[in-house]
């Protein structure tokens, strides 16, 4: 016979040896209540006191009367249901039930899965039957584990009932009436970490893993895309069904996938190339018909663009119409007869739609913005090459001429939004300030774009005046050039008039009169040329000089003197790092080509040997001059 005492956590305020009402446990076959002698608290009754007699079946099992259980079983606190649930709701020395709302055990923290638990102050006269008794009820014990001291480590069968054991931590435990300290202890429950448990619950980790994978995997071969299905090999009975699946609309993209893969195989030879030749000419024919398909949906993108823009525009009016019914309930005329959550309502509301307003505003001042940047787009587009240079500058100026109406447009209907802005700002003056603030913001928005386009147009009509200023030039140039032709014509059809006048006036014996012609011909000649060499002008002459500018004119010269005071050369490095402590903008390319074209002012030459074989430049104007 034991008994079981709950005294909570702390030390029992009393000893249980003075009581005469504790709870006792007896034999489910036996009497479920059995009580044990009253006890006296004399000495006589002391010293005669004898250990009571347990029962024939030995230590009985942990069950009591139900007629003693005054706490109903369905207590919501989770630590007396889960003792209700064992059978063993808590009760007091004097057989009352605890109160529920006693704190549960402090444990340590629970290992994964924990089947295991250590139980501690054990009566030392504790036997594994005992232990087997009390904890069986919590469920199947695989293993006890039994200490010489007053602990034992029990292993169940299942998780859960872990947490049933933890339960009876906090008990004294007496075996039978005895007063001795070896039969008495207070039941210390926790969570204990066993090798097994890890053990198992990594095994069991590693199933759920597996199957995770296993289930991953057939979720992907389930929305896995089918493989294309086999290339047929090349004959004459698949080329001839290939030929009629290119010429349908439908099997178009099937067949040719195949067509190509035959021509990478190099399926092609002499005997079939006709048939393959069918094939990609039908395969052409397919152009005029997706050219017509991507107009089509270009066509109802356009329509559907142009739709959405309409009800977007009546959708935005609608805002309009409410946010004029709220400015004018605003107003100090119906504002009045409203109460005060009436006009916080009204507020509230107002500033939603406006909100909402400007949003879709905004969305379709950028559908405009881009279809005006199109436009602009399509007509700044460059204008094709044309054969004659006048042309393509009459075309380039009507191009400038039509922008310039665009952005004038655009600048008078941007007008035209400032000045409706400003009228409703003059109307709605009682509107809250935050209405004031957007509409500046607005105004400022639209100033910024006038002023942008302001600018772009004076660019424009700059770029237009300079535009005909060089046509106007290039016309001129092409009259003096026609002016040239004509007169280098002339003259060449008068050379040729006296000459032949001169052959027939003069006789063959006369060899002197035919050397005096020859040179008379040859000075008209030189006359000629003399005179369309000056009509040619300035541009010629300069066109043929290797100095084109005044600046490669300082270069050169500043070059001559550097490479006068180094008489064995200097390379093109050392020549430009001199030249850039002038000018940081020389480039040695530049240079370089500078000196190329002039071949008698300075000379390159390699010296050195092997590795260290350079290339200088050296000063020969003095050398040149002579030879020239």
């Amino acid at each position: 016979m034991f008994l079981l005492q709950y005294t909570g956590l702390n030390a029992l305020p009393f000893d249980p040896a003075t009581n005469n009402d504790p709870l006792q446990f007896n034999g489910s076959s036996g009497p479920l209540g059995t009580e044990c002698a009253p006890l006296d608290n004399t000495a006589e009754n002391g010293k005669k006191r004898k250990r009571a007699s347990l029962p024939p079946e030995g230590i009985c099992n942990m069950t009591m009367d139900s007629n003693s259980m005054t706490m109903p079983m369905s207590d919501p606190n989770p630590w007396a249901a889960a003792m209700n649930n064992m059978g063993m709701p808590p009760i007091g020395m004097t057989g009352q039930p605890l109160l529920p709302d006693l704190p549960p055990p402090a444990t340590r923290e629970r290992p994964p899965g924990c089947k295991t638990v250590f139980v501690g102050g054990l009566p030392e006269n504790a036997t594994e039957q005992l232990i087997m008794e009390v904890f069986g009820q919590c469920g199947d014990i695989t293993a006890i584990r039994k200490s010489k001291k007053n602990f034992c480590h029990i292993r169940f069968a299942e998780e859960p009932t872990v947490d049933k054991a933890l339960f009876l931590s906090g008990y004294r435990i007496r075996l039978g009436s005895s007063t001795d300290k070896k039969d008495t202890g207070r039941l210390h429950v926790d969570f204990a970490q066993a090798r097994d448990d890890l053990y198992e619950w990594e095994c069991r980790q590693r199933m759920l893993a597996r199957e995770e994978r296993h289930r991953r995997k057939l979720e992907e071969d389930r929305l896995r895309p089918p493989s294309p299905p086999p290339i047929v090999h090349y004959s004459e009975h698949e080329c001839s069904q290939l030929g009629d699946k290119i010429k349908d609309d439908g099997k178009f993209p099937e067949a040719v996938r195949v067509l190509l893969t035959w021509l990478e195989r190099g399926e092609v030879n002499r005997r079939n190339a006709n048939n393959f030749y069918s094939m990609i000419q039908s395969s052409n024919s397919h152009i005029r018909r997706l050219i017509g398909e991507k107009s089509q949906h270009e066509k109802e993108m356009e329509e559907a663009k142009d739709k959405f823009k309409s009800a977007l525009a009546g959708i935005v009016a609608q805002f309009e119409q409410i946010v004029s019914v709220f400015q004018a309930a605003s107003k100090q005329k119906a504002w009045d007869h409203f109460s005060k959550a009436q006009r916080k309502n009204l507020d509230m509301w107002r500033k939603q739609v406006e909100e909402i307003r400007n949003m879709h505003n905004e969305q379709l001042m950028g559908i405009r913005r881009e279809e005006e940047m199109e436009m602009s787009d399509d007509d700044m587009e460059d204008v094709p090459d044309s054969k004659d240079s006048e042309d393509s500058g009459v075309s380039q100026a009507e191009a400038l001429k039509e922008e310039n109406d665009s952005l004038r447009c655009q600048l008078d209907a941007y007008r035209n939004e400032v000045e409706l802005l400003k009228q409703e700002q003059g109307k709605n003056q009682p509107v809250h300030s935050e209405e004031d603030s957007t509409h500046s913001q607005q105004l400022s928005f639209l100033q910024q774009a006038l002023q942008g386009m302001q600018k772009q147009l004076l660019k424009m009509r700059d770029e237009l005046k300079q535009r005909e200023a060089e046509l106007e030039k290039s016309l001129e140039d092409k009259q003096q050039l026609k002016l040239q032709v004509q007169n280098l014509k002339e003259g060449l059809q008068k050379l040729q008039s006296t000459h032949t006048m001169q052959l027939e006036m003069s006789n063959p014996g006369d060899g002197g009169k035919d050397d005096g012609n020859n040179k008379t011909v040859e000075a008209t000649l030189s006359a000629v040329v003399s005179c369309s060499q000056e009509k040619r002008g300035p541009t010629e002459k300069n066109s043929t000089s290797p100095i084109h500018s005044e600046r490669e004119a300082l270069l050169v010269g500043i070059i001559s003197t550097f490479l006068h005071v180094h008489p064995f050369g200097a390379s093109i490095e050392y020549i430009c790092s001199y030249l850039q402590r002038l000018d940081t903008k020389i480039n040695p390319s530049e240079v370089e080509a500078l000196l190329s074209r002039l071949p008698c002012t300075f000379r390159q030459e390699l010296t050195g040997v092997g590795a260290s074989l350079e290339k200088r430049w050296n000063f020969c104007g003095f050398e040149g001059i002579k030879s020239t």
